[in-house]
């Protein structure tokens, strides 16, 4: 893991800022999900990308009634 330098305190609500050259940088807008990892100690962020319900790829997803499918599963679905 690469260190940014940048320190910041956890407020009241538990809530963290991150700096806006760092959310320019890893293309994170306001309103944008982020996935929250455990890693022993540490705790990740990640920009959150749907993923396919059956093969888990985040490639050419879309949602269809509420469900992400990627496209190579909606081909194999549709050639059955």
């Amino acid at each position: 893991m690469k260190s940014t330098g940048i320190v910041r305190k956890v407020d009241e609500l538990g809530r963290i800022v991150l700096p806006i050259e760092l959310r320019r940088t890893l293309d994170i807008a306001e309103k944008d999900a982020l996935e929250i990892y455990v890693d022993g100690a540490s705790i990740v962020l990640k920009k959150y990308q749907p993923a396919c319900i059956f093969c888990d790829d985040a490639r050419d997803v879309i949602n269809y009634k509420g469900k992400n499918i990627c496209l190579n599963c909606i081909k194999s679905l549709t050639e059955r």
